[in-house]
């Protein structure tokens, strides 16, 4: 009894076979379905290979929160070459609460403002990666996703002895100030504290030495990262006038990187330039130098590098082979039964018509079995 019920689970097991077993000796096999089966293995072969490389691929994901660290302090990365001596320019900070941020952080190194052969070329590889990154905003990604692997985007020293006059002076460090909108500018003279504000000592220097010609190599907020490529990094502006004014307003955005090479708290930021002649006599107001307006938005950008997971890359896998499959052997039937009816309507191949004949043995030639001209 226990066996009868076994063969009847087996035989309603086998009722329910979705995948019916054809014999071979059914099975007629043609050139076209052959050279079909070629094309659709090949196909699978190409499509399963590109998408092992799509599998392999990352991408960068951006989500946006609301920034919730207003405690901490803002580091300010600054390499910057003004085309005046150290001792006639001053750099410091001074944010929207009026807080003095000293320049203890800031080098003044006395350089010379030309740059050599090996310099300037790397000078206009930097420019044109900036302009290809303003028109392509997808190269980015790469950026971010070669980070720590990228050449560093110093200015690199000279590779000649320098014969002219030390006639500018590089300004390089870091500042931290509060997270709070602020104005860090280079002017002339030296920042002395007032109980007011803040103001240079400029009564010294005489009008015709002012030149705020200068390159800004690297300015960036954050902690820097090695590879990365900020909006001003490499901008070079030269002074048609003694009294002249340079502004940079600034819109810093905290950003939160997260990919497989490096964990960091960063900060991205776009740039809006303007630059015109003090000339009080003609209503231009203000003072001579270079001024970088920042502020910061509250919200914060999150950058993660995200990866296929391997089951939706198996899925993608099965769809490619099945669909293929499945297609090339919908066309094949199609193809074949277009030409059936080509050939059945025109009586070509298998349907055209065959002539029987006999043969007499008599006369050793094949005679018509029926004749138009027969008698009955």
């Amino acid at each position: 009894m226990r066996r009868l019920n076994k063969k009847k689970a087996l035989n309603f097991v086998k009722e329910l076979d979705a995948f019916p077993k054809v014999p071979e000796s059914y099975v007629e096999t043609t050139a076209s379905g052959g050279t079909v089966s070629v094309l659709a293995f090949t196909a699978m072969a190409l499509l399963a290979f590109f998408e092992f490389f799509v599998y392999r691929d990352t991408w960068m994901k951006y989500e946006y929160e609301v920034d919730k660290d207003f405690t901490s302090k803002l580091r300010i990365n600054i390499d910057i070459t003004v085309a005046m001596r150290c001792q006639f320019v001053g750099a410091d900070v001074l944010d929207l609460a009026e807080t003095m941020v000293a320049s203890d952080g800031l080098q003044y190194e006395p350089v010379i403002f030309e740059l050599s052969p090996q310099q300037r070329l790397w000078h206009r590889t930097l420019l044109l990666i900036q302009n290809r990154l303003r028109e392509e905003h997808s190269l980015q990604d790469v950026l971010f996703k070669n980070v720590m692997k990228g050449a560093p985007t110093a200015l690199p020293p000279r590779e000649d002895d320098p014969t002219h006059p030390l006639n500018a002076c590089r300004i390089h460090g870091h500042l931290y100030v509060n997270k709070v909108a602020g104005n860090f500018h280079i002017t002339v003279g030296k920042a002395i504290p007032h109980p007011r504000g803040h103001a240079h000592l400029a009564a010294l220097v005489s009008h015709e030495t002012y030149n705020f010609s200068h390159r800004i190599d690297h300015l960036s907020f954050g902690e820097e990262i090695p590879g990365i490529l900020n909006p001003l990094d490499g901008t070079e502006k030269v002074s048609a006038d003694h009294n002249q004014m340079f502004q940079y307003f600034i819109t810093i955005v905290p950003t939160k990187l997260e990919t497989y090479k490096v964990s960091a708290d960063t900060h991205q930021y776009s740039v809006t330039e303007r630059e015109r002649v003090i000339n009080h006599a003609a209503g231009s107001h203000g003072v001579s130098g270079i001024f970088m307006k920042y502020d910061i938005s509250s919200l914060m950008v999150k950058v993660t590098e995200q990866h296929m997971p391997l089951w939706q890359f198996l899925v993608r896998l099965c769809g490619i082979v099945g669909g293929i499959f499945s297609t090339t052997g919908m066309l094949h039937s199609f193809v074949g039964f277009c030409v059936d009816v080509v050939c059945c309507r025109f009586k070509l191949g298998v349907y055209k018509p065959k002539s029987m004949s006999v043969f007499d043995g008599h006369v050793n030639s094949l005679t018509p079995l029926l004749s138009e001209n027969a008698e009955h």
